[in-house]
């Protein structure tokens, strides 16, 4: 994990942490450049929006596209609290994101090594690299805690 991994998850999860607080699962994404500059950052909002696609990643990545005012994202890195769906992934891969960081793994619905192995295939035009892990557990524990409370 570098510094900058560290740093940018970080400001991931005061995204997830905003979700939260409105009734969104507390899912954050950041997304920066090769100098290591926020670009964008963005949380769920698909409950607010009634919205499907109102993940953290597709947000996050549409408001880089029109800040850079470009939709190949060459040189970027996206940080992401949890393993992204097959949707998500699917978007990084389009956008031509290089790297993806991201904290818990979904066992339910991750598509990058849990349910499905997007992003990392050989038969894409593009592939992802990927680091996962980091701050997992703060990462699940807002998850965990989340779906806790919602339960009862």
């Amino acid at each position: 994990m570098t510094d900058n991994d560290r740093k940018f998850m970080l400001l991931a999860i005061e995204q997830a942490q905003l979700a939260g607080s409105i009734g969104e699962v507390p899912i954050g994404a950041v997304i920066t450049d090769q100098n290591n500059n926020l670009i964008s950052s963005a949380h769920n909002l698909r409950e607010k929006n009634q919205d499907p696609t109102a993940h953290a990643e597709i947000i996050a990545i549409k408001q880089a596209s029109e800040k850079l005012q470009n939709w190949r994202m060459e040189g970027t890195t996206l940080y992401v609290t949890l393993e992204p769906c097959a949707m998500c992934i699917g978007a990084i891969v389009l956008a031509r994101i290089n790297r993806l960081v991201f904290g818990a793994r979904d066992p339910k619905a991750g598509a990058i090594y849990s349910v499905f192995n997007i992003g990392t295939d050989d038969k894409l035009n593009h592939s992802v690299e990927v680091v996962e892990g980091i701050l997992e557990t703060e990462c699940s524990n807002l998850l965990k805690e989340f779906f806790k409370v919602l339960r009862k």
